[in-house]
């Protein structure tokens, strides 16, 4: 399995130019939770909604115990007199209090309910807004960025960072509510009953608030390390599954599994550490709670015996001192989960602001019905600016002519198409389409005149009929089949189970490598565009089925612009100009009969491919 960190390439014509390592972290915690907050201003309404009912059921449920310990003020008054033989226990007066104690614990649910539920549609909106960001915004990212982070980072984003993000959010927003408005409703009780035993209370807080911040601080860097090594961890197990016939077939099992468990005992170290950590809080809050709820019970009882409180206050006051120790424990929860949601979502809004393709500004439009001219003047271009790739190179293609471009790997044959395309914009020089600098068009409307098929066939999870309808999704039946017929493609279609209807798996293994080319074939065929670029189209086929589809292809390029990018000499015969690459530069070009006749460069190339 290949290392995340290390450049990767995956092979093919469009391949990686300048891939790197992940090299993502989570540093700014505000500023991660500033701008959750700010993309969130959309639900302010519902979200001050479900703040004033988790305050209000906090509320609610802070007035129970004082109210219950009336109750038991007056049961225990009840006893005593009639120990002293001159009194009753008032049950009516007890049952009372006992009603309005249910009324207010009902209440209190009510409310605590009305705000789980809008939370869950709030944080529920707030991931989907997110993904479908997300999606957007991949659409929007120059080609560079995705040659240059791995998929499996990428899936991490979409997927892991922003479930953290859902999850944390709808557990921490209403919880901070909760305790805050509880410790203060508390304190406030407890100051009614006692203004002694609220001190004995308070005096934990300053303690437990210092073991909170000193584990926070410890923890954060863990929890970034582990959201960022999960991103690395998820590149791994899909590069490795992605190739897994690569890895069998070279015996790099071990290596694959040594690699993925280096990376696994790292997660694994960041991962117990922060949960350790974080698993620390609870039971060091329990601790402090519980100390001092034994030094309540002890002046407690002091000042019930001097009949300064009654035996009701006390009991109150008890539950006081355990709900007033609880929202700092669910506090020190809570923080632990903002620790991961602030890794998550710095993960995310960087990727949400990563810089997009430039747009156009005041965009040319090309020519309505476009001839197909193409001018290369005086192109320069470098993926790194301080390594050129493409040095001054100048060429013409005439309308509806096909250009073979030839070189050994790594001369600059699909550059040239990627900067045709603009995947890429050129350091210097032009690049024209029937004379308009296409550097002045809207890229969107440039490749809607494009139609391509890589050496790397890319098919989804679907039928046959809609991965060739792809290229024109308004095509009826009867179009995907003349488009399928043309590409050779509808004779071994119609003996698959279901013919057209058949299901592609995600990765397209039921069917040959040449299966999907020609499929792929058949998808160009079909959207029918005015030029055409092929990278290696038939590298991929045996040698009849490579006869079959260059009659198809001869067919597609009729009337078009094509550019066909070749290794195998003998496909591009009959193309109208050959250009010969090697470093960058533009050697030689002519008709393989005028080339060959020249006893050069191409010449040598033409003739090593039948050298034995």
């Amino acid at each position: 399995m290949p290392n995340p960190n290390r450049p990767r390439h995956r092979g093919g014509g469009f391949g990686n130019p300048m891939a790197g390592g992940t090299g993502e972290k989570a540093k700014d915690f505000r500023g991660a939770i500033r701008k959750l907050v700010k993309y969130m201003n959309k639900y302010v309404i519902a979200l001050i909604i479900a703040m004033a009912c988790s305050a209000a059921s906090s509320v609610f449920f802070v007035l129970g115990p004082k109210k219950m310990g009336g109750a038991t003020t007056i049961l225990a008054e009840g006893i005593m007199s009639k120990i002293n033989g001159d009194g009753f226990i008032d049950m009516p007066a007890i049952g009372y209090v006992l009603i309005v104690t249910i009324i207010l614990y009902v209440i209190g649910a009510l409310f605590m309910m009305t705000q789980s539920l809008i939370m869950a549609w709030v944080t529920q909106k707030v991931a989907f807004g997110l993904r479908k960001d997300i999606s957007e915004k991949i659409n929007t990212l120059p080609m560079g960025y995705f040659e240059s982070k791995p998929t499996g980072e990428v899936l991490s984003t979409v997927t892991n960072d922003v479930d953290t993000i859902g999850q944390s959010l709808n557990q921490s927003f209403t919880t901070i509510i909760q305790s805050i408005t509880t410790l203060v409703g508390v304190l406030v009780m407890m100051l009614t009953i006692s203004p002694l035993m609220t001190l004995i209370a308070v005096i934990m807080l300053p303690v437990s608030l210092g073991l909170v911040a000193f584990t926070v601080k410890k923890s954060q860097k863990y929890f970034d390390d582990q959201q960022n090594h999960l991103g690395a961890l998820n590149g791994q197990v899909e590069e490795n599954y992605g190739g897994h016939l690569v890895v069998k077939a070279f015996n790099r099992e071990e290596q694959a599994t040594r690699e993925f468990t280096e990376e696994n005992d790292i997660m694994y170290k960041s991962a117990w550490k922060s949960q350790f950590l974080s698993g620390l809080m609870q039971p060091i809050m329990m601790a402090i709670g519980n100390i001092g709820y034994v030094a309540v019970a002890i002046v407690g009882g002091l000042l019930a015996i001097k009949n300064v409180i009654t035996i009701g206050d006390i009991q109150a006051f008890i539950q006081y001192v355990r709900s007033f120790s609880q929202p700092i424990q669910q506090f020190a929860q809570v923080v632990n989960q903002l620790q991961s949601m602030a890794a998550a979502s710095e993960r995310v809004f960087a990727f949400l602001e990563s810089e997009d393709e430039i747009p156009v500004e005041d965009p040319v439009a090309l020519p309505e019905t476009l001839e197909g001219r193409v001018d290369f003047e005086n192109v320069e271009f470098g993926y790194d600016p301080e390594q050129i790739i493409l040095k001054g190179v100048s060429f013409t293609a005439e309308p509806h002519s096909k250009i073979a471009i030839v070189g050994p790997t790594g001369s600059g044959k699909t550059t040239i198409v990627k900067l045709l395309m603009r995947f890429y914009d050129v350091n210097s020089g032009t690049i024209k389409i029937d004379g308009v600098d296409i550097s002045k068009v809207d890229r969107r409307k440039l490749r809607t005149e494009f139609a391509m098929v890589l050496q790397d066939t890319w098919l989804f999870n679907g039928t046959i009929m809609e991965n060739i309808r792809y290229g024109r999704s308004d095509a009826t039946d009867e179009e995907v089949i003349e488009a399928a017929k043309a590409a050779r493609a509808h004779h071994f279609i119609e003996t698959l189970p279901g013919g057209y209807q058949m299901e592609l798996n995600e990765e397209a293994s039921n069917v040959s490598q040449g299966q999907k080319q020609l499929i792929t074939i058949a998808r160009a065929i079909l959207a029918d565009r005015k030029m055409l670029i092929l990278d290696e189209a038939t590298s991929s086929v045996d040698t009849r089925t490579e006869q079959q589809i260059q009659k198809a292809m001869d067919t597609l390029m009729k009337d078009r612009t094509s550019f066909v990018i070749a290794h195998r000499l003998s496909t591009i015969r009959n193309a109208d100009v050959i250009l010969v690459m090697e470093n960058g530069d533009i050697v030689e070009q002519g008709k393989h009969d005028e080339l060959m006749e020249k006893g050069g460069y191409y010449a040598d190339l033409y003739n090593s491919q039948f050298e034995l």
